[in-house]
């Protein structure tokens, strides 16, 4: 029977100083007169309005400000948010609240303001330590700025911050990204994000490609860093993911796990399960922030509100559980989906057999090495319809 499960907010901030040529998220450069910080205040405080009213009675367990660049708005917006969506919704007593922060873009003492209004996690975008190649990824901060950033986020005791860094990138060597993972763990961070860096559709990188490492050679980094991460002690808990024990991030962990979210801010999504009707929707606000900005009501910044089928519920919830080293289990499947576990059988059986699914004793399905290298194939296993050959 489908349940109500942990309810998370988004909130998406746009702006950035400058577009990075490999980004391909709903970010936008900063307009000439800058930021309008109190008009998309507005806009969002009345969009969290609308959108808490599906979820009447339920606690928030986390909220995320990404971008975009979030911190180019205030500490005072910040905390704003964060204050409304307490008082509008309710919130567990340890709440998670993360902010993503650019290097380049953090100003003495700022952090100490943000965690005054609420944010105990940063999640900063180091990407590199190398000039050559933060130069290459068109990134507007260089290493001392991340170091000092750093120093910044310990002096305001935010000691639960993230580092998201990236390897293969533009004619980068395997010494290299060792390298830049040697001085990320150096900094000490309760999580990194360490992502391969991909061509992604509509980016500059995509029409105009830079030189990147050969396959072989980025899973060599691939292996070689996930050995590095963990022989100081961080866990790799989902794909790109690497954390400090018991320092995972509870709001990444809400999405892979298929918990709901509201999504609030231009281009944001949400995710809200209906149990007492049996359904599940998915919602999109409008990416341009003008049109976000210009509607007069609430509904207008809706681009997209559908119920997901039964069918594609099913598969969604493995696209995103599958990701995580723990998998799932029957009883969260049929929970978050309302769907009997004959659903996904017949694809758990296949998967198991091609060595791409293993089960643990704890009742829990868990991709195998295997599964996890060759993660699309084992996902693709659970598409709608026949289980695969």
């Amino acid at each position: 029977m489908l349940a109500a499960p942990p309810l998370s907010l988004y909130v998406h901030l746009p702006w950035c100083v400058r577009k990075c040529p490999y980004c391909d998220f709903n970010s936008h450069a900063l307009p000439a007169r800058g930021v309008p910080e109190a008009a998309y205040l507005a806009a969002l405080l009345d969009d969290l309005d609308y959108a808490a009213r599906d979820c009447e009675g339920r606690m928030l367990v986390s909220v995320f400000f990404g971008g975009g660049t979030p911190s180019l708005f205030s500490a005072d917006s910040i905390g704003r948010i964060v204050e409304c969506a307490v008082r509008r919704l309710g919130a567990i007593a340890d709440l998670e609240v993360t902010l993503e922060a650019n290097p380049g873009t953090v100003e003495r003492g700022r952090f100490a303001a943000y965690r005054a209004a609420g944010v105990n996690r940063v999640s900063l975008g180091a990407q590199s330590f190398d000039g050559r190649h933060l130069a290459a990824l068109g990134r507007i901060h260089a290493r001392d700025e991340t170091l000092a950033a750093v120093d910044e986020l310990r002096a305001a005791k935010l000691d639960n911050f993230n580092l998201d860094l990236m390897y293969a990138l533009p004619e980068q060597s395997l010494d290299e990204a060792l390298a830049d993972l040697e001085q990320a763990i150096a900094l000490g961070p309760a999580h990194l994000s360490h992502y391969q860096l991909t061509l992604e559709p509509g980016t500059a990188f995509e029409r105009r490609p830079p030189r990147l490492p050969d396959e072989d050679t980025a899973y060599a980094m691939q292996v070689a860093c996930q050995a590095q991460l963990a022989s100081a002690g961080y866990r790799h808990y989902e794909v790109s993911a690497y954390a400090q024990p018991g320092r995972e991030c509870r709001h990444n962990l809400n999405y892979w796990r298929f918990g709901d979210y509201l999504g609030i801010g231009a281009g944001a999504h949400g995710k809200v399960t209906d149990a007492v009707h049996g359904r599940v929707i998915r919602s999109a606000r409008v990416k341009q922030p003008g049109r976000y900005l210009a509607a007069t009501e609430p509904s207008g910044r809706l681009d997209e509100l559908r119920e997901v089928g039964a069918a594609d519920l099913a598969f969604e919830f493995c696209l995103n559980a599958l990701r995580l080293r723990e998998g799932f289990d029957a009883a969260s499947f049929e929970s978050r989906t309302g769907q009997p576990w004959s659903t996904v059988a017949g694809s758990v059986a296949a998967a198991m057999e091609k060595g791409l699914l293993a089960a643990g004793p704890d009742g829990r399905w868990a991709p195998t090495e295997l599964g996890a290298r060759f993660l699309n194939d084992l996902q693709a296993m659970f598409l709608p319809g026949p289980a695969a050959e």
